[in-house]
């Protein structure tokens, strides 16, 4: 039954799982194979073509990691997808969804270019979501593109999949130096952007930054009080506006967008004007931070070079420890 519909065509220096690969693909552009049809066992194929195990296995996991095979425990191995054009299939898990990451994600995709399919989840910073959608993901895909937040003591989760296959996006993580890793540099990011714009702040009398915690990078902080430390800036560190009296010759970082409107809102109600009576410094450039309130200033790694980037390493796959570049972007806020 096997040999009826794979034929395999014996290549002198093709490994012989490279040589299946080719024989199931073959099958399903001639239409011997369709999706939803079952392939015979893993003994069938040793046994009809000579083949060891390990050699079967090889094969079955490139076509599932492809998507084009799907085991299914208890009954065995299908076609899943008969779109073999497909060169990659990417997992990508993202911690949530807002208008930068659409610009890395967006920016990726563009770059993989059409011969490669990517699924994107979103943990939104929830522990068993996120290792559950890791371990259902095993073995169906050819790269793994994950960004786990704060969770850092998560090498168990990870073990589940292949090493050289997964890349770590966003965050350094010290314990996982083992996984090709494309991150920010929190603390060096608002430290560095801060002293290089030192001048556009001397108009001011105090920094403010807003930092409520929980999904915050800590490292932001770190590279906040470092600068206001070292070039003697009056500062404060809140964790809410509520309440907050804002202040002619105030400077306030603020992490989220939500609490960029309220700032921008409250200085309207306050007649200050925003550039000279009150300054502002947002995280995370968009769009939108052009125009907002005449131009909102911002301190901002580059999220399109990051997803080019992430496309040339997963297509090349590279192993790298790289920072993304960073950097204030000056406007009327300031």
């Amino acid at each position: 039954m096997v040999q009826e519909i794979i034929q395999i065509n014996e290549s002198k220096g093709t490994p012989k799982y490279k040589q299946l690969i080719a024989a199931i693909i073959e099958s399903i552009q001639e239409q011997r194979l369709q999706k939803g049809d079952k392939l015979g066992s893993i003994n069938d194929f040793c046994r009809a073509f000579g083949y060891s195990r390990d050699t079967v296995m090889l094969a079955f996991n490139d076509l599932k990691s492809r998507g084009i095979l799907v085991s299914q425990p208890g009954k065995g191995v299908y076609v899943s997808d008969d779109n073999i054009q497909v060169e990659r299939r990417i997992f990508v898990l993202f911690d949530e969804l807002n208008s930068f990451k659409e610009d890395l994600y967006n920016s990726f995709v563009t770059s993989m270019g059409p011969e490669t399919k990517v699924d994107i989840f979103f943990h939104h910073f929830n522990r068993d979501l996120f290792e559950q959608l890791i371990s259902g993901s095993a073995g169906n895909y050819t790269s793994y593109i994950i960004m786990p937040a704060m969770f850092g003591d998560i090498e168990d989760v990870l073990a589940v999949l292949p090493e050289n296959k997964v890349y770590l996006l966003d965050r350094y993580y010290p314990n996982l130096s083992n996984y090709s890793s494309l991150y920010q540099d929190f603390e060096s990011d608002v430290y560095d952007s801060l002293v290089e714009h030192k001048d556009a702040l001397e108009k001011y009398s105090k920094l403010v930054m807003l930092f409520p915690g929980g999904k915050e990078p800590e490292g932001r902080l770190k590279g906040f009080r470092d600068f206001c430390d070292k070039c003697g800036y009056d500062h404060e560190i809140i964790r809410s506006l509520d309440s907050r009296e804002i202040t002619k010759g105030e400077v306030y970082l603020i992490p989220s967008d939500r609490n960029l409107v309220a700032i921008v809102k409250s200085a309207n109600d306050h007649e200050l004007q925003l550039g000279e009576d009150l300054g502002v410094i947002s995280f995370n450039d968009t769009v939108l931070k052009e125009v907002v309130a005449g131009g909102i200033t911002t301190i901002s790694t580059d999220f399109k070079l990051m997803g080019e980037r992430l496309a040339e390493v997963v297509k090349n796959q590279e192993f790298i420890r790289e920072r993304n570049p960073s950097g204030m972007t000056l406007r009327a806020s300031l």
